[in-house]
């Protein structure tokens, strides 16, 4: 049962680690990708909520981690 459960926290780290990637990576070509396509710029405070968001759930999911971790080992 814990080999299930430590799978399981690294599969969601695993998740979250790509997220925070991906989070991070939309933050830095936000202005590129508005100018290539020729959006308006509130088109670019999009792609910058959609990753303060990516990295506010990552945030969550990491905490939950950590305290299922805690939980397990005490």
């Amino acid at each position: 049962m814990n080999s299930e459960l430590d799978q399981k926290l690294m599969r969601q780290s695993r998740v979250a680690a790509v997220v925070i990637a991906i989070g991070g990576f939309l933050a830095i070509a936000a202005p590129w990708l508005t100018n290539i396509l020729g959006l308006p710029l509130r088109f670019e405070m999009l792609f910058y909520l959609i990753a303060i968001a990516a990295f506010i759930w990552a945030l969550v999911v990491t905490l939950q981690i950590r305290r299922k971790r805690r939980e397990n080992q005490g």
